[in-house]
């Protein structure tokens, strides 16, 4: 009985081997993983998600951690405020404003006019940005103001209005949560908000300017600096103990001819403060350094908020406009923000003073509890029909 070798089944058998003998470890590996990507995607593909939204969902547990430490870290953060701010006002009356009373009278009454009046205006400012309540929408709106329906509130949406994910409601012309008011920004309080930030930007800066005499003569002098931070230290009491043993050192290494030549080398003296004198100089570094730092950190911020009002629109609509602005601008389409009516005109409808009887003296520079000339709901605006139907996708 004769055997046949079936030549054409071997041959394939023969290249697969030689193949994967020249792939080696590195193309099986290859390989393999090309093989598990296939089966992942064939059971986790959707053509319904798009990359955004798995961002999105990555993201839920470091957003809802940020919301609700933002929740109880509020009345916190305005206790802070609160502190800060007293201790700068009772350090400008204890120390400031007596020096200048001696420097000049002028500089006092500077103090006594300029200084109130910011100040009156902080407090007042800050107190209405956190008590005054930004505003929500009605149960019913009417179809001029309705802009659609919450999907977290069920509820009517006007126009420019935004759900706040902390305050767990949908706010009037949101512009964001701060937690330094433990509040929303919003419709009825957006203008205590802005103020607030220019008047306290102009008052850091106040006191920085005045408070920069004695900030440099008592930080950049090294012994006090060194005295109120290490004065009661390991470290300067190391210092004393070895400036004794060095002397002790030259003295039982000089001859009796030399010490009676030069004399005994001196151990140098201990330069102290004196309990009011450490506070003195602690309270005017910590009167420059936090208003120079609130002047560079809300100055920035104000300007940024100034910028948005004269833009006539909010921090989210900014975001909002911006993609706005880059789908149209694909469709050969120039984009116009529908509530921008000039930097003049957008300033008058924040600050309210766009009505009769209302001017910038009375109701801007001096506090006023004035509301906005709109209900937060129904709101006017630039777009054209033609325009309108261009830009619909």
């Amino acid at each position: 009985m004769t055997s046949t070798y079936d030549l054409s089944s071997a041959e394939p058998e023969m290249m697969k081997e030689n193949t994967s003998r020249r792939m080696g470890i590195g193309g099986r590996l290859r390989e393999y993983w090309l093989a598990f990507k296939l089966v992942f995607r064939s059971l986790t593909y959707n053509s319904f998600t798009s990359s955004s939204m798995a961002i999105d969902i990555a993201m839920e547990p470091v957003i809802w951690t940020v919301e609700h430490i933002t929740k109880y870290m509020g009345p916190m953060m305005v206790g802070m405020v609160i502190l800060l701010t007293t201790f700068v006002v009772v350090i400008m009356y204890l120390i400031v404003l007596p020096e200048s009373m001696v420097r000049s009278s002028y500089e006092l009454w500077i103090h006594l006019i300029f200084g109130q009046w910011v100040m009156v205006n902080i407090l007042f400012h800050y107190y209405k940005s956190v008590t005054t309540k930004p505003g929500h929408p009605p149960p019913v709106v009417s179809e001029t103001g309705a802009g659609g329906i919450c999907k977290k509130c069920i509820g009517p949406k006007p126009l420019r209005t935004h759900h706040c994910s902390v305050c767990r409601t949908c706010i009037l012309k949101m512009d964001h949560h701060c937690p330094w008011i433990n509040n929303c920004v919003g419709h009825f309080n957006h203008r205590y908000f802005m103020l607030f930030c220019i008047y306290m930007s102009i008052g850091c800066i106040y006191v920085t300017i005045s408070v920069w005499p004695q900030f440099r003569d008592e930080f950049f002098d090294a012994r006090k600096t060194f005295e109120s931070l290490f004065g009661d230290s390991i470290f300067a009491r190391s210092m004393e103990i070895y400036n004794q043993a060095k002397a002790a050192d030259t003295i039982r290494n000089m001859n009796e001819t030399e010490l009676v030549k030069n004399g005994a080398p001196l151990i140098p003296p201990k330069y102290t403060l004196s309990f009011s004198e450490s506070m003195h100089h602690k309270a005017v570094v910590y009167e420059f350094f936090v208003c120079s730092g609130v002047t560079i950190a809300l100055g920035g911020l104000s300007i940024w908020h100034a910028r948005l009002v004269s833009r006539g629109e909010t921090s989210i609509e900014k975001h909002i406009n911006d993609e706005e602005r880059k789908r149209l601008s694909k469709l050969k389409i120039v984009y116009k923000n529908p509530y921008d009516f000039g930097v003049r005109k957008n300033w008058e409808i924040l600050l309210g003073i766009n009505v009769r009887h209302r001017s910038f003296i009375r109701h801007v520079l001096f506090p006023s509890s004035h509301l906005p000339e709109r209900d937060g709901v129904h709101w006017i605006n630039q777009l054209t029909p033609g325009y309108v139907a261009k830009s619909v996708p």
